[in-house]
């Protein structure tokens, strides 16, 4: 699982085997380990209909509604965005999407990421 912050955005990207794990299991978490603290980030199958982000106790949660969930790991949905109203002038923006192979060569492994639809284009 990969995680990209910008200002007041928080985007999630999951691998297959995540995206299985997710659906099957409900929860999924990513922890980096630094000297004096652990960066934690996950996401959670939620009862709640809306899809919102949670900060406590060091770890970011996405919470999804647990009927987005349902089938993703077996369709063609790439993924889910919303705007989480933080105050009146405050909005935080929130997207989860499948992981895809890229375009251009990484030194990553690529091998559990969903094949890329461009590929078949751009050749």
């Amino acid at each position: 699982m990969k995680i990209r912050i910008k200002g007041n955005s928080v985007r999630f990207r999951l691998t297959k085997s995540e995206v299985e794990e997710l659906c099957l299991a409900g929860y999924i978490k990513e922890t980096t380990h630094f000297p004096e603290n652990t960066f934690s980030y996950a996401v959670k199958k939620s009862s709640r209909k809306e899809i919102h982000a949670s900060f406590e106790e060091g770890i970011i949660t996405l919470h999804v509604d647990a009927d987005k969930l349902n089938g993703w790991d077996a369709n063609e949905e790439v993924g889910f965005e919303v705007l989480q109203q933080i105050d009146p002038e405050t909005s935080l923006h929130l997207l989860l999407e499948k992981d895809f192979v890229c375009l251009d060569q990484r030194l990553e492994d690529q091998s559990d990421n969903y094949p890329n639809p461009k590929m078949d284009t751009e050749n």
